[in-house]
């Protein structure tokens, strides 16, 4: 794995170790990004899922001024801060080992606010339209923010606008099925 783009390109990063996370392929990030961005103009991201920590670097690579990123395993949240230090900007990172439902109501209490979110929860344990509900409830989203789902095909999420959401994009490769959503305040 490595940095695809931006002012981290080419970096090396770590996969976290064993089998219980699977890391977004590099390919799969760099047709992500150039569906996204492929480069930003500030704006925080929250990764619920974090694993590697490899979409918030890429997105802080690519001039998201500041990633949170949330993980539950020890593992993952090791391999999150080396591939961090490997950028250099700590700063622009903040790190919470802590299950995702928690974190969001944690960053709800902070008044924390999100431009862009990635979900990319375990395949068995998907509930992403319940995580959708909880941080418009919580008033987590700036108004245009971008969703990014990544599940498998099984996820099968909606592909018309929801409430609060206009559906923007599917995209699949292989197993892996990206599902991009932008909220609407209004």
């Amino acid at each position: 794995m490595r940095v695809v783009a931006g002012d981290f390109r080419g970096r090396k990063l770590n996969a976290v170790p064993g089998m219980a996370t699977r890391p977004t392929t590099d390919k799969v990030k760099e047709a992500l990004f150039n569906i996204i961005g492929p480069y930003f103009d500030g704006g925080q991201s929250l990764d619920l899922f974090a694993g590697s920590g490899g979409l918030s670097i890429e997105g802080v690579s690519r001039g998201i001024a500041s990633a949170t990123l949330v993980d539950r395993q020890y593992q993952a949240i090791k391999t999150i801060q080396h591939n961090i230090s490997v950028t250099k900007q700590a700063d622009k990172f903040t790190v919470y080992k802590m299950d995702a439902r928690k974190a969001l109501g944690m960053l709800g209490h902070q008044g924390a606010r999100f431009d862009l979110v990635y979900l990319d929860p375990p395949y068995a344990k998907q509930q992403i339209l319940k995580d959708l509900a909880k941080m418009v409830e919580l008033d987590l989203l700036n108004d245009g923010a971008t969703i990014v789902a990544e599940t498998n095909q099984e996820a099968d999420l909606p592909t018309e606008d929801l409430e609060h959401f206009a559906f923007v994009r599917r995209q699949t490769y292989g197993i892996t099925v990206l599902t991009i959503y932008r909220f609407r305040k209004e």
